[in-house]
């Protein structure tokens, strides 16, 4: 069985992150020439979630940084 868009789109709002792995997923699958309309629309619903801070993209999160006085 072959992973869809909808599958990590669904993925991602349940947990609320978009990880790394994720998004490597959806850009191999992107690279792929059949994919139904309704996989494009998962796909700006997923966008629009980043955008709106709905679903945070685990890529662009800063890691905190800790500074050590000695």
């Amino acid at each position: 069985m072959t992973i869809q868009i909808q599958e990590v789109v669904r993925e991602a709002f349940t947990t609320g992150c978009l990880t790394v792995e994720a998004e490597t997923q959806l850009r191999q699958l992107l690279q792929m020439t059949k994919y139904s309309g309704e996989e494009i629309r998962a796909f700006v619903r997923l966008q629009e979630a980043v955008m709106e801070g709905m679903v945070v993209q685990q890529s662009r999160e800063r890691t905190p940084q800790f500074v050590t006085k000695y």
